[in-house]
């Protein structure tokens, strides 16, 4: 099969983490993905809960290392001259699966990259006609335009993940635990009551600012007023409220730097009956309904987990998952969007 162009660019991308209704814990992953013809590689797969080996958290000289074998700079690392495009988000290695493909160049004197042969591989070598992406390429990307996107990452063109979260509120039993929670999956968090004094250097690490319902307007300003003095944008998440595994959706959220238009969960809205949502792949949808009564406590309801097809989607919710005060929590592989119900 011949390779037709394609384009290729690479964009921020991130593995949702979160506390789980099941009181299990998924870890946060930012990377880098590989945009070709102007959709996200990862959406045209199968729906895989997986990140490319441009992960944000890994040391600077291994980054390099998989940029430059991406360049082709480097030996293939499986037989065959077969690279890892996709690997398992909580390891490395191909124990747990990854995606795979060979990378070479032209031989036409036209110094392009193509990547074909695209297979899930759990060992050596590569089984493509079991295993194969049959519908998945070859892409030939243009040489300029490839070693442009690549090279960027290596001269530090591409900002870096600041996965930092500054917890500002009155309940500090609250704040701790959702500390806890954050650091949990990979997230690092400080509590303080509110930024005055901090040097700019230490604010630019941060990616977020969560702020609890009982804060003041007055404190919400000398807040934001400290982050603008010192030149950083971040995001401000209201907590909707004192819910562990809510404000982790928050805040997730908040952290996504991928493009909205690459996204693939780009909209949620619930009411006491039912939540709309709106996808743009083919993905694994999982709704949590999670409400809090007259006696303060949190009842928590898995309501969906299917996948759905791109579009518009309507899901309809149980009375006793949406009674009082209540939220839903729509989540991907890649991202996660929070609702109140309103009636």
């Amino acid at each position: 099969m011949s390779a037709e162009y394609a384009t290729f660019a690479l964009a921020p991308a991130m593995r949702a983490g979160g506390v789980l209704a099941d009181g299990g814990y998924q870890v946060h992953r930012d990377f880098v993905d590989f945009i070709v013809n102007g959709r996200p590689l990862l959406f045209q797969l199968s729906d895989l809960d997986a990140v490319s080996p441009l992960a944000a958290d890994i040391p600077p000289a291994i980054f390099s290392a998989h940029v430059r074998r991406l360049l082709l700079e480097a030996e293939a690392p499986l037989h065959d001259g077969r690279y890892v495009i996709y690997g398992c988000p909580e390891c490395e290695g191909l124990d747990c699966g990854a995606v795979t493909a060979v990378i070479e160049r032209t031989a036409d004197g036209s110094d392009d990259f193509i990547w074909r042969d695209f297979a899930w591989q759990t060992a050596e070598p590569a089984d493509l006609a079991l295993n194969g992406y049959h519908g998945i390429g070859p892409f030939r990307f243009r040489g300029t335009e490839y070693r442009e996107a690549l090279g960027q990452l290596l001269t530090g063109d591409e900002p870096q993940a600041r996965r930092r979260v500054l917890l500002i509120g009155a309940r500090v039993a609250v704040l701790a635990k959702l500390a806890a929670a954050l650091r949990t999956i990979g997230i690092g968090a400080e509590i303080a009551g509110d930024a005055a004094g901090v040097s700019p250097d230490e604010l630019r690490t941060y990616g977020a600012v969560a702020f609890g319902r009982a804060v003041s307007d007055e404190t919400r300003r000398s807040v934001r007023s400290a982050f603008e003095g010192a030149g950083v944008r971040v995001a401000y998440v209201d907590g909707l409220a004192p819910i562990i595994p809510l404000l982790v959706a928050q805040i997730e959220d908040a952290l996504d730097r991928s493009p909205q238009e690459l996204r693939r969960l780009t909209r949620l809205a619930a009411d006491p009956r039912s939540a709309s949502l709106e996808v743009t792949s083919a993905c694994r949808v999982q709704l949590t309904a999670y409400r809090v009564d007259r006696l303060s406590r949190t009842h928590v309801h898995e309501v969906f987990d299917e996948v759905l097809e791109p579009g518009e989607h309507r899901v309809a919710l149980a009375a006793k998952a949406t009674k009082g005060e209540a939220y839903v929590v729509a989540r991907t592989s890649t991202s996660v969007l929070v609702a109140p119900t309103k009636g």
